[in-house]
């Protein structure tokens, strides 16, 4: 979809927004793709009881503010020579407003939160699980927004439905930045929800009625690529087109140009992985939904529109794994074994080995290929002579050991091996265990110079949205790769099964 650019790609710069877990971002390029700006702050966590985390939507609607007029003011432009916005958010987070004060309710339940895992266990024994599967392509898991939408509507009974909004992160914040003109999601981020259809693209009356969710509170479903609307001029002093929103694990599978399991002939069988709070390992399956029987989830990856009547729908195949950067996260914040994240490949790399500890990271339950949302995190095989190197080398090693049973799974479930991962995220810096991964995956590991890649994925799609860019296919060429992790000659799989043994011990813990 085409719509008029009132600069050319000369003078033109594209703004995007990538709202994640931990912080939020903005980076504004330029018409060659390089970064001219950008801003980032942190996001509060609020954890109200063990299993439960939330954020304030209002601080995420402030920090956008933030974090947009700071990277505008750092590549020193006007807001009128931006020719798009893109945005890309954070996943399966979700709140609920009132449209009329514009205020939330309350915090926004995060995709990692597990106080739905009860309702969920119910809609199992009551065998759902199949029929949700087949319509959404999801397996019934605390993770997804439909339970915690419920749950909010459950806890706020007095209050006048015909005035209440519903959305993710994208819907929210674009609701804002329309200055509440504009109630929309896309279709990468409305996959997410659960009730989302994956065949009609479109909200499932069924799965509406079995969470009994009116309708009339969701946002309406558009194509990701397209215009949703544009900026309120008053807060960045231009209308600025929004011609882009994706969730963030198809951002960065947009940037990376993973388009095809097998399909590109220069790249057969490459995926990617995102290494943020959580890893994600995506795969793009073209127009095909592919079911996987090894636990992994068929999800959208983008939409576009052809015609007025058609859309045009990229399906993808994912495994969604919640507890990875966030381990390392925990070290520095909570164990207080580290400083900074950047210490964990030097006291890695102090130690031989793993000195027989083991670390399952289920501080939100386990997600693909387990989901069990009962599981918890412990380390396995402490002895007196352990040191904190050995416990910061078994959380590595344990980001590594997921990847590598979610790489299984996707290569169970399809015809073309994965022979090459390539990578994004904060943890994909650290040097260790990308040659792990490597050595444990027996393929290579390939990190591009430019670590950002799920906002440069909301970039490329804004600006190819409004014809500010020509070519995908361009754009991706133009990416370089900073190293290639080749995987060694030594077996690292030998203490694999003692990790898988590991894992199985924190199965249903809190059941």
């Amino acid at each position: 979809m085409h719509i008029v650019s009132n600069t050319t790609p000369s003078s033109g710069y594209i703004l995007a927004l990538d709202l994640g877990t931990t912080g939020n971002r903005a980076f504004v390029f330029n018409a060659d793709g390089q970064i001219v700006g950008q801003a980032y702050k942190e996001l509060t966590q609020y954890y109200p009881q063990p299993g439960w985390l939330e954020h304030d939507p209002q601080q995420i609607w402030q920090d956008t503010c933030w974090v947009m007029q700071t990277a505008i003011g750092n590549a020193q432009i006007t807001p009128s020579a931006i020719a798009a916005l893109g945005l890309t958010v954070q996943r399966e987070t979700c709140l609920i407003w009132d449209k009329t004060t514009g205020k939330p309710l309350q915090r926004a339940i995060v995709w990692q939160d597990r106080r739905t895992a009860p309702l969920c266990h119910q809609l199992q024994q009551q065998g759902y699980a199949q029929e949700i599967y087949d319509r959404t392509g999801l397996i019934i898991d605390a993770y997804f927004s439909a339970t915690k939408l419920r749950w909010l509507l459950d806890n706020f009974t007095d209050i006048d439905l015909n005035n209440v909004l519903a959305g993710t992160i994208d819907t929210w914040v674009l609701w804002n930045l329309t200055g509440g003109k504009v109630h929309a999601t896309d279709h990468s981020n409305a996959s997410r929800t659960m009730l989302m259809n994956l065949k009609t693209c479109e909200w499932d009356d069924i799965l509406l009625d079995l969470f009994q969710i009116p309708a009339h509170i969701l946002p309406q479903i558009q194509p990701s690529l397209g215009v949703f609307g544009v900026t309120d001029a008053t807060l960045l002093g231009a209308e600025i087109p929004i011609t882009a929103i994706l969730g963030d694990q198809q951002a960065a599978l947009f940037g990376h140009g993973c388009v095809g399991l097998g399909r590109r002939r220069h790249r057969p069988g490459m995926i990617k992985c995102t290494y943020g709070t959580g890893s994600f390992l995506v795969a793009h399956t073209g127009n095909q939904i592919v079911r996987s029987p090894h636990q992994l989830i068929s999800t959208v990856a983008w939409t576009q529109r052809k015609s007025r009547d058609n859309l045009d729908v990229g399906y993808a195949l994912e495994g969604s794994i919640f507890t990875s950067g966030s381990c390392i996260q925990w070290l520095r914040d909570r164990l207080k074994l580290i400083k900074t994240a950047d210490e964990t490949e030097a006291m890695a790399n102090q130690v031989k080995d793993n000195g027989g500890v083991y670390f399952v990271p289920a501080f939100s339950g386990l997600g693909a290929p387990y989901w069990d949302m009962s599981a918890r995190g412990a380390f396995f095989g402490i002895t007196a002579s352990v040191e904190p190197e050995h416990l910061v080398r078994a959380v590595l090693e344990a980001i590594a050991y997921q990847v590598l049973e979610v790489v299984q799974a996707i290569n169970a479930s399809n015809s073309t091996p994965v022979g090459r991962l390539t990578v994004d995220g904060g943890a994909c810096e650290n040097n260790f265990l990308m040659q792990f991964q490597a050595d444990v995956l027996g393929i290579p590991v390939e990190r591009p110079r430019m670590r950002d890649t799920t906002v440069q994925g909301a970039a490329f799609a804004a600006g190819l949205a409004v014809g500010f860019w020509e070519s995908h296919e361009a754009l991706v060429q133009q990416r370089q790769i900073e190293r290639v992790f080749e995987p060694g000659s030594d077996n690292r799989l030998s203490n694999f099964a003692t990790w898988q043994k590991a894992v199985k011990r924190t199965l249903a813990w809190t059941e």
